[in-house]
C-alpha cells in the first residue's frame, strides 16, 4: 500500500462526521430535558429547607425574646440585635448575610402573617418571581 491509500483509509468521510452530529442531537434532544426538570425540582427541594432553616431561627428568636421579629425588622434580626433586644442570643442565622433562594431574590418575611395568622408568613416566590403564584413555595 501506498502511503496516499493509508491516509484516506484513516479518515472519517463527510457523512459519517454528519451521522454521528445527527445521532448526538438526538440524544442530546431526549437527556437535556429531563435533566432540566431535575434542577428546578432541586431548586424547589432547596427553598423548602431554607424556610425550615428560617423557621427553627425564628422559633429560637420567639423563644429568647417572647416575640417574633415584626415586619420592619424582618429576617435581619436574626442575625444583628437592631432593638438591643436584652435576651437576644444571636446571631441565629450562620453567615454574614441571609441567604438568598435559588433564584437568587430575598425571602420574604411577614409579621403577624396574613396566611398564618398566629405566626408569621415566609415566601420564596419561586422561578417566575412573582408572589401569589402556584411556583411560590411557602411556610404555609
Amino acid at each position: 500500500m501506498t502511503k496516499n491509500k493509508m491516509m484516506t483509509r484513516s479518515a472519517f468521510t463527510l457523512v459519517e462526521i454528519l451521522l454521528v452530529l445527527v445521532i448526538l442531537g438526538v440524544l442530546a434532544a431526549i437527556v437535556v430535558p429531563k435533566f432540566s426538570g431535575r434542577t428546578e425540582q432541586a431548586n424547589q427541594t432547596a427553598a423548602k429547607t431554607q424556610l425550615s432553616t428560617f423557621e427553627t431561627a425564628l422559633d429560637a428568636f420567639e423563644i429568647d425574646n417572647g416575640h417574633y421579629p415584626d415586619s420592619s425588622e424582618g429576617l435581619n434580626a436574626l442575625l444583628i440585635n437592631s432593638n438591643d433586644a436584652a435576651n437576644w442570643r444571636g446571631p441565629y442565622i450562620k453567615g454574614q448575610q441571609l441567604p438568598l433562594d435559588p433564584w437568587g431574590r430575598d425571602y420574604m418575611y411577614e409579621y403577624p402573617g396574613k396566611n398564618n395568622l398566629n405566626g408569621y408568613d415566609l415566601v420564596s416566590m419561586g422561578l417566575d418571581g412573582r408572589s401569589g403564584t402556584e411556583d411560590d413555595i411557602t411556610n404555609y
